[in-house]
């Protein structure tokens, strides 16, 4: 089975910082996508190329660092869901406004929802949420 893979989970395995607990869930996950396949929101990419850009900003992490670390995410099982705009204004908004998420964050879990899929995050707003609309935590074995 697969699962929906939130950004907070791939953007750990970048900085590896965090709380031990978070960092140790990212890398099973991680550990995880050699066998069971992961599929993110067509917004996905553009997130992850934001947080990229700011670590480098920032310089927490250098240009070869990010390379090596986009072309490692090129090669795993992550499949994008191609429907998450067709969803945006409709229910997508209607999670933000229940749960009090953003736009970005609601697309997850409503991708999660609509495909009856576990969500892997770190973002606590976005787990409380899931928890409550009934979706489950990814949890690798």
């Amino acid at each position: 089975m697969s699962f929906v893979l939130d950004n907070s989970v791939a953007m750990c395995w970048l900085q590896n910082d965090g709380r031990p607990v978070d960092v140790a869930y990212a890398l099973k996950v991680l550990d995880a996508l050699k066998t069971t396949p992961a599929v993110v929101p067509n917004l996905w990419a553009l997130e992850a190329a934001n947080v990229v850009a700011k670590a480098e900003a920032k310089g927490l992490v250098n240009e070869a660092r990010t390379q090596a670390f986009v072309a490692t995410l090129t090669r795993l099982n992550i499949t994008t869901d191609k429907a998450t705009a067709d969803h945006a204004l409709g229910e997508t908004l209607n999670l933000a406004r229940r749960y009090k998420l953003s736009a970005y964050d609601a697309a997850y879990l409503e991708l999660a929802m609509r495909e009856a899929l576990p969500l892997a995050t770190l973002d606590a707003d976005l787990e409380k949420a899931a928890k409550k609309a009934g979706v489950k935590r990814f949890e690798p074995k």
